[in-house]
Parts: C-alpha cells; structure tokens; sequence
C-alpha cells in the first residue's frame, strides 16, 4: 500500500497544495479452501465430495480512494493539469451515471444481467467503472 501511495500522481493547484490527481483502487482477492491432510484428500470421515468441507469459498474486496472533482475555473489548472482535472470528472461523471442506472434496475426489481434493452448501464465510458465494474454489478455488495 506504501509503495502504491508513493507512485500516487499528486500535484499543487490553486484550491490545494497537494491535490490528488488520480484515483487509487486496491483490490484484494481472497480464497478460502479446506486443507490436505497427507492422504491428499480433505475428507476425514469419507464424506462425499461435494460435502460443505470441500467448498472453495472466493472473496473480493476493493477498496477505492477517489481524486475529488474540479472546477477549472477555482484551480486555475493548465495544460496538462487541466486535461488531468477533466478526466478525473469525467470519471466522476460516469460513476455517478452508473449509480444511479443500477439504484433504477434496483427499484425496478431487475439485476444488471437481466435487465432489458432500455436500460443501458455504461460501464465503458470511463476506465475507472470499466475496473469497478465486477465490484458495482450483478453478485456484489457496495
């Protein structure tokens, strides 16, 4: 995580001195399996295999740090800032619109993978809920 937070992209604008210019995703993955015993089988009283005991479980937890929006006008970004504050909104943006398409299909009764035609959620319009987007949808808790 140090590592991580070290290669962070930061940069100073005219509302703060140490803005964060990108956002940070760390995703933790998770397994759960029965041990071996030495005959190799996790069986100790010949139960079937498909018994709870040999049940792999899987779990992922992403934690996301998210770069705040701008205002272009109040950070007085350029060039390259600039572009940097408008991609971090963008990404924002999306997100949002993401949300709120699920919070519908959630209202609506549907999940994400049985919803219709109409209802469109659009993971790819951004990189950041193309990455998010096994974490936001279908089987997962937010």
């Amino acid at each position: 995580m140090e590592k991580a937070s070290r290669k962070r992209a930061t940069g100073s604008t005219q509302m703060n001195s140490v803005s964060s210019r990108s956002h940070a995703i760390c995703t933790l993955t998770v397994t759960i399996a029965p041990l071996e015993t030495s005959s190799g089988s996790s069986n100790d009283n010949n139960e079937s295999s498909s018994s709870p005991r040999n049940h792999v479980m899987r779990a992922k937890l992403t934690l996301v740090d998210l770069a705040g929006s701008e205002r272009i006008k109040r950070t007085g970004a350029e060039g390259a800032r600039m572009k940097e504050g408008i991609n971090i909104n963008k990404g924002l943006f999306v997100l949002g619109q993401v949300v709120s398409a699920l919070s519908e299909l959630g209202q609506s009764g549907k999940t994400s993978r049985s919803a219709s035609n109409n209802s469109h959620i659009p993971y790819r319009d951004s990189k950041l809920t193309r990455l998010l987007q096994d974490s936001l949808g279908g089987n997962s808790r937010t």
